[in-house]
């Protein structure tokens, strides 16, 4: 069992707002992150609710889709814990991790790196997916067999690759403007090049597109809601939706994909939509 410190409570639409910090044994460092918990959770702790895994984008942290994005008065409402990880390991001491790269420091990518000096810490993939989820389902009150998955941009890549490698885990996914060919933008390309080398084939891995390219059968037959903005500044060079809805036209994989005008890349576009995907989630946990 992990030693959870309770940074900070706060009261929120009849439940809790929380920010947590813990010894991570998966990073090796001290990780961070929030959960939102309503009232239900805390009228009967036994109870297991379900629990919808938020993954945020590039420069942003565990505090920014709890500050930002509204969604806790949706979660009171459906019963849903709401749960955000940092988005990257901090303060690691290794050369370039601050490095703005074009597009903020120390994404994690929500991959377990494989090169070094990277590999010693990011393992992103495996902090989500294991011992995340086992602190969630196992010293907090969510259900380990109702858990969903969404996010935005390069949470929105996690969501989308995460919920394709660990089926046994979410149930349901979506994202906001997510990077879904990173293999063929600039931000994924530098990227997978530090954090995965130079093999292609291990890129696959972690693009969202060329795994669902690669499904014999709809892994997610409720569907998978897509949210991008038309006015998004990244969306030609870095985003690719297209990609992504080919791919899961050729894998029979249900997608709603709306193209929404005049919304760009940030979290006042999230915040218009953010009951939509709650509803999405609700409806399938």
């Amino acid at each position: 069992m992990s030693t959870l410190e309770l940074l900070s409570e706060h009261g929120c639409f009849g439940g809790v707002q929380r920010f947590y910090r813990h010894a991570s044994a998966t990073i090796g460092l001290p990780m961070r992150f929030s959960v939102f918990l309503p009232a239900a959770a805390l009228a009967a702790p036994a109870r297991r609710l379900p629990a919808l895994f938020y993954l945020a984008g590039l420069t942003c942290s565990e505090e920014t889709f709890m500050i930002k994005a509204g969604a806790q008065r949706l979660a009171a409402e459906h019963g849903l814990i709401l749960v955000a990880p940092d988005t990257s390991p901090r303060d690691t001491g290794i050369a370039g991790e601050a490095e703005s790269w074009d597009f903020g420091a120390g994404a994690g990518f929500y991959l377990d790196a494989t090169q070094a000096p990277w590999s010693r810490y990011w393992r992103m993939e495996s902090y989500v997916t294991q011992e995340l989820f086992g602190i969630v389902t196992g010293e907090l009150p969510a259900d380990p067999q109702r858990a969903g998955v969404f996010g935005h941009s390069m949470g929105g890549h996690g969501a989308l690759v995460l919920a394709q490698r660990h089926p046994d885990r979410f149930r349901s996914v979506s994202a906001f403007a997510p990077i879904a060919a990173p293999a063929r933008c600039p931000w994924g390309e530098k990227a997978f090049s530090r954090y995965l080398g130079d093999d292609r084939a291990a890129w696959a891995q972690y693009d969202a597109s060329a795994l669902m390219a690669g499904q014999a059968r709809a892994p997610f037959p409720g569907g998978i809601l897509v949210d991008q903005g038309l006015a998004d500044k990244f969306l030609a060079e870095q985003l690719h939706p297209e990609a992504f809805e080919a791919a899961c036209a050729a894998a029979g994989q249900p997608l709603t994909l709306r193209r929404h005008a005049g919304y760009d890349h940030g979290y006042y576009f999230i915040s218009t939509f953010i009951e939509d995907h709650i509803r999405h989630h609700a409806a399938q946990l």
